[in-house]
């Protein structure tokens, strides 16, 4: 019982963070094959982008969408010169998800770990 109850814990506690940080503006939705499978929340700060959320349906997990995602928001963050802040809850296998497509990992709190990714700078023709 006390395995439900902090896993019920940990989900209303995400619940609420999404609830009070949400902004519609920042939320794009993820398509595979015309359905809706998930949905992206990337934040837009003068210093970074901060890929708030990031959810994928259980069924379309390790298809590559949110690999595709990721490339999306690179190349976003590379064109603006920011790097790319995220954050995972400490016991999710996203972890290995972000450490894996290249993030590294800068600080924990209570039940997260958060991870950076550095912009790569565009390469201008040589001359």
């Amino acid at each position: 019982m006390k395995a439900w109850s902090v896993l019920g814990d940990l989900i209303q506690c995400a619940r609420e963070r999404f609830l009070g940080g949400f902004e519609a503006r920042n939320t794009r939705y993820i398509e595979a094959s015309g359905e809706r499978v998930g949905f992206v929340v990337v934040k837009h700060h003068h210093n970074e982008l901060l890929r708030d959320h990031l959810y994928v349906r259980p069924g379309a997990q390790g298809s590559g969408v949110g690999s595709a995602v990721l490339i999306q928001i690179f190349k976003e963050a590379d064109a603006a010169a920011l790097p790319i802040k995220v954050g995972a809850l400490k016991d999710s296998a996203s972890n290995r998800f972000y450490i894996r497509h290249g993030f590294q990992f800068i600080e924990s709190s209570e039940f997260d770990h958060y991870y950076v990714r550095r912009s790569v700078p565009a390469i201008g023709p040589a001359g």
